[in-house]
């Protein structure tokens, strides 16, 4: 089934005169760059790309066609915009939900566990390529009831459940026009068989969407209100709205049915109404329209299949099509999942197997498509520099002046941390998100690489926060929808690119990842060097840009209080700071000095440029920089500066860790050591040197189960610190898997060398390792989700649900061997 997957990535090549690894036929690399990211784009055009929806499709072009399902009790009178689901939301009554299996390129299946509505609803996706626009795509929706026990209010057992799916035209002056209303299918109160819908934009060429007739039995009634409304038809409400309305679909259904009550009401007997499943159906007004509502009552279970066919296809899907492409996505899904993810014991079995399908597939399967207005504040305030004392409250009083104006607008392709709650692009998640995602397949990683790098205004600034458009800003409170170019973000989409040019140089080799990567057809970027080159070569201006930004505004005071350093440049501060957060750290209310002061210096942002600085070598060293050159001689000389001044600006011997510093009373130097997470920086981000004689102090604060190490992974602050849990207890205890993975990469490296280290290492990583996956495991297993963060003392999951964001990192630590503990005696001396 691999060569499923093959097909869809190696067309783009096939087109371009290009196949595998063979050589270009055409002389001009770059435009056989520029073709194979077009026909790439081509595969990944469409998508459930509405994350916040339980399911929505979109393509990737701003103001197209978008499609969105909506379901709901049909049985009560009451509170029914409490029945009716739309956008995924915390607290719905639900039993889990997500995608079993899914793949960007191919579709998947998505179970959705409605335990309020008496219903499990299924999702499954497919696309089929063709023609000139992306091709077509299909989905079957299923429902199937819960048992619904009898209660004296309501004795029917039977469940009754209302199903909308609607289709919007965004482009303006574009209609999609029910096709043939006129024909035997079709009566006044409804349509008896299938409905198609014709219509055509700028981006999609001429389409056709079918929505078929499907199975499922229809409530009836008795009432004389049934000569009126028959349930056995389907509805279609064919309406004309605004653009900017078109993501209120939800509150515009609800006008309808609300004409359709009122008109209920008008006509009968208060005392003696219909049933609700009667009171609700919309009267039937198919036409031209941007908006079509398609409304069906069922009672019982019931499928029915949505069928886009694109008219350069030159063929229309049929549901015979989507059973066939259910079954070959399933099966490729597996085949490519067992090859890319080779989950190691005690996890190799099939409990985890299902586990980590869903885990990767929720991941993956909430990669979204965003366009819109951003909000900025770019008035370039001074106060926005934070050089004075009491910097955060002349900060506050800018941004209270309110001089944000809208910014873009801009279009990303990204995933998110978390469907509910986190709908959005965030720059520091991302590059944790993508790593799992980049073993899975390289080119749609850099896909959204680049999307991401698309969004750096001409400073280098990227917003950390992309919330585009009205959808996104709902929810949002107003507080946090301003950016401000002077913040930054943990830059971890650099992770992403030391995987790719390691990728490449493995490939080049024939040897690891790289070359297993290739035997599968997994990445045309990778199997195909000098594509991976180019697109290399057009990011790495960017990368240096973003780089030279933080350097430009994050820096750190050295010389105004006479602090010893090697170097009086190489200090960092995070700006944006609080009394009570440093939220642009991603570490939130992460205990830092008090009171906050402009010579404040912040090691795990100095850990980050470390980090950034060594991919930028990597980079520049495979596209063959040559080490004397001016562009590599300066990060060398900036590499070693930070090496230097992290010993001599933020190491404590005494607490035997890495600390943030600030000026005392006496406007002295001042190390500030609140032990966690932060200490561990410079080791999580893979800047020390395996010889580095403080790794020993740092594994004994790591491994302290008094301090950070737990049986639930590693907490964000030490057990001992007076500060811990206290607050708002967001880093101040809680167990965070992006973290934890961080700690698990550098302890495995560790332990996989010869060096004093070793032993010790190999056991903290095998110990932690199975912590995190049990915990993860457990917490999944008893509520269907995965979860924010752990708690340290019980593994229970808390905070934001369904948080499928870095969490999904847990496929990756579950693909990681246990190690051999050489001397393990090591483990009873510690």
């Amino acid at each position: 089934m691999a060569s499923i997957r093959q097909l869809a990535l190696s067309v783009s090549l096939a087109v371009a005169g290009f196949i595998g690894g063979g050589e270009a036929q055409s002389g001009d690399e770059s435009v056989l760059f520029s073709e194979t990211a077009r026909m790439n784009n081509d595969s990944l055009l469409w998508g459930p790309y509405r994350p916040n929806l339980y399911f929505g499709v979109r393509p990737r072009i701003p103001r197209s066609l978008v499609s969105g399902l909506m379901w709901g009790r049909s049985d009560t009178y009451t509170d029914l915009q409490n029945h009716i689901r739309y956008t995924c939301e915390q607290n719905e009554g639900m039993e889990g939900y997500g995608w079993d299996q899914y793949d960007t390129r191919l579709g998947g299946t998505q179970t959705i566990h409605d335990k309020f509505n008496n219903v499990d609803i299924t999702t499954s996706f497919i696309k089929v390529p063709g023609g000139a626009h992306g091709g077509s795509w299909g989905v079957r929706i299923k429902g199937v009831p819960r048992p619904k026990p009898a209660t004296e209010e309501d004795p029917d057992t039977h469940v009754k459940t209302m199903v909308v799916f609607y289709l919007a035209q965004e482009e303006e002056g574009s209609q999609l026009i029910v096709k043939d209303v006129s024909g035997a299918d079709w009566e006044d109160d409804g349509f008896a068989g299938d409905i198609t819908f014709e219509g055509a934009s700028q981006g999609l060429g001429e389409f056709k969407v079918v929505i078929t007739q499907g199975e499922g039995e229809h409530p009836k009634s008795d009432h004389i209100y049934s000569a009126e409304r028959n349930l056995d038809k389907t509805v279609v409400q064919s309406l004309t709205t605004f653009y900017e309305h078109m993501w209120q679909a939800k509150q515009l259904l609800f006008r309808q049915i609300k004409e359709a009550v009122d008109y209920v009401i008008s006509k009968h007997d208060p005392n003696n109404a219909p049933p609700p499943w009667q009171v609700y159906q919309l009267g039937n007004s198919p036409g031209a329209g941007n908006l079509h509502f398609v409304q069906r009552m069922y009672e019982g279970p019931f499928e029915f299949d949505v069928l886009f066919s694109s008219a350069s296809a030159g063929k229309d899907l049929t549901s015979e099509d989507v059973t066939r492409e259910i079954r070959t996505a399933s099966e490729s899904f597996g085949s490519h999942f067992k090859k890319v993810f080779q989950l190691q014991a005690p996890y190799n079995v099939d409990k985890y197997r299902k586990f980590a399908h869903s885990m990767f597939s929720n991941l993956i399967g909430g990669i979204g498509y965003f366009y819109g207005h951003g909000v900025a504040d770019r008035s370039y305030a001074t106060a926005y520099e934070e050089e004075d004392e009491g910097f955060w409250v002349d900060a506050a009083q800018a941004r209270a002046e309110h001089r944000e104006k809208p910014d873009g607008p801009y279009e990303l392709f990204s995933s998110i941390p978390s469907r509910p709650f986190f709908p959005r692009g965030f720059l520091w998640d991302e590059g944790f998100h993508l790593l799992p995602i980049s073993d899975w397949d390289m080119d749609l990683t850099l896909e959204i690489v680049k999307s991401w790098f698309n969004l750096m205004d001409d400073d280098g600034w990227i917003a950390r926060e992309q919330i585009l458009g009205p959808e996104a800003r709902s929810k949002v409170p107003l507080e946090f929808q301003i950016q401000y170019p002077h913040y930054a973000n943990p830059p971890t989409l650099f992770f992403v690119v030391d995987a790719f040019v390691n990728k490449l140089r493995q490939a080049a080799n024939g040897t690891g990842d790289g070359k297993a990567a290739a035997s599968t057809g997994s990445s045309n970027m990778v199997d195909n060097t000098e594509l991976g080159l180019e697109y290399l070569r057009q990011l790495y201006p960017r990368l240096r840009k973003q780089f030279d930004w933080f350097r430009s505004t994050q820096f750190g005071d050295i010389k105004s209080y006479e602090r010893e350093a090697y170097s009086n440049r190489e200090a960092y501060r995070w700006r944006g700071r609080t009394e009570a957060h440093v939220l642009t750290s991603g570490l939130d209310d992460y205990p830092r000095p008090q009171p906050p002061h402009p010579g404040e210096l912040h090691v795990d942002l100095m850990s980050w440029m470390g980090m950034m600085t060594s991919s930028l070598l990597n980079v520049g060293e495979l596209l063959g920089t040559d080490a004397s050159t001016e562009d590599a001689a300066e990060l060398r000389k900036i590499q070693e500066a930070i090496a230097r001044n992290l010993d001599d600006l933020h190491w404590s011997e005494s607490e035997g860790c890495y600390c943030d510093a600030t000026i005392n009373d006496y406007e002295e130097n001042e190390l500030v050591c609140h032990r966690g997470y932060i200490s561990l920086f410079p080791l999580l981000v893979g800047i020390l040197e395996p010889s580095n004689s403080k790794i020993g102090q740092l594994l004994k604060l790591l491994g302290d189960e008094e301090e950070l190490f737990s049986p639930h992974g590693l907490r964000s602050l030490s057990k001992k610190s007076p500060l811990y849990g206290t607050a708002e207890n967001y880093w101040r205890s809680p167990v965070w898997i992006n973290i934890n993975y961080l700690a698990l990469v550098q302890l495995k490296n560790l332990g996989e060398q010869e060096g004093p280290f070793q032993a010790e290492a190999a056991d903290l990583y095998n110990r932690l390792r199975r912590n995190i996956v049990d915990t993860i495991y457990a917490s999944w297993k008893e509520t269907g989700f995965a979860w924010e963060q752990y708690n340290p003392e019980t593994g229970k999951g808390q905070r934001t649900q369904h948080f499928t964001g870095w969490t999904s990192l847990v496929v990756k630590i579950m693909a990681m061997p246990e190690l051999d503990v050489k001397n393990s005696h090591v483990r009873d001396e510690l």
